[in-house]
């Protein structure tokens, strides 16, 4: 359930990005400030990560890996639009939500219901 609940929500804002991306590279030119990034290499790289990474992480495969790079876009996304998010509690709870729920994966692996357990048997058994 951690794995999908994550996964869901970062993989259905990667899906907004792709649904306009006039709107998306308007978002990052004015109310997402990606710091260090010119703002189309930022809404590449957050529709990249929020498309690829979930997956990996529903699935299990390279679970701490995809759990890593899923806190990196959480952390550029509350640092990016903190002006958005500081006022409305809801949202940073969310990212707060997540995070702790990527952390746990971080910490505990991603179980064993997941493809890394599964992969780790077959070559245990080797």
């Amino acid at each position: 359930y951690i794995r999908y609940d994550v996964a869901s929500a970062f993989f259905r804002s990667g899906l907004t990005k792709t649904d306009s991306w006039d709107k998306t590279l308007f978002m990052f030119q004015e109310v997402y400030h990606v710091p260090l990034l010119p703002p189309a290499a930022a809404a590449a790289l957050g529709a990249f990560g929020e498309l690829f990474f979930p997956p990996l992480l529903l699935l299990g495969l390279a679970g701490r890996f995809a759990a890593l790079s899923l806190t990196v876009v959480n952390i550029v996304a509350v640092v990016s639009y903190w002006q958005v998010l500081s006022p409305n509690e809801a949202a940073l709870a969310s990212h707060i939500y997540w995070g702790t729920l990527l952390l746990i994966t971080l910490t505990h692996g991603p179980g064993k219901l997941s493809l890394d357990h599964w992969i780790g048997r077959r070559l245990a058994a080797r």
